[in-house]
């Protein structure tokens, strides 16, 4: 099964290496695979990768989208979202 939903970035920093951090190991949880990539475009990263998310330099602001597939994906993509709705804990 796939799963897709839109998230804002909307910690003051965007995804600088402790938020990516912290969503690589939210993400790792699952054994879905996830995939995050800005809303409306074609690229997609895996969300398990610190380095391919820090590459996509969202800032606060950033419209995301974010794809899971497999037994879990529901509850992977409820993990991180309640991640991105906290600000990731930062503020």
């Amino acid at each position: 099964m796939e799963v897709e939903r839109t998230v804002t970035v909307s910690n003051k920093y965007g995804l600088h290496a402790r938020a990516s951090t912290a969503l690589v190991k939210t993400a790792a949880q699952y054994e879905s695979d996830v995939r995050l990539g800005r809303e409306g475009g074609d690229d997609f990263v895996d969300a398990k990768s610190i380095l391919g998310i820090m590459s996509m330099g969202a800032e606060c602001g950033a419209n995301l989208c974010l794809k899971a597939e497999g037994a879990d994906a529901t509850d992977a993509l409820d993990a991180i979202i309640d991640l991105f709705e906290r600000k990731f804990d930062e503020e």
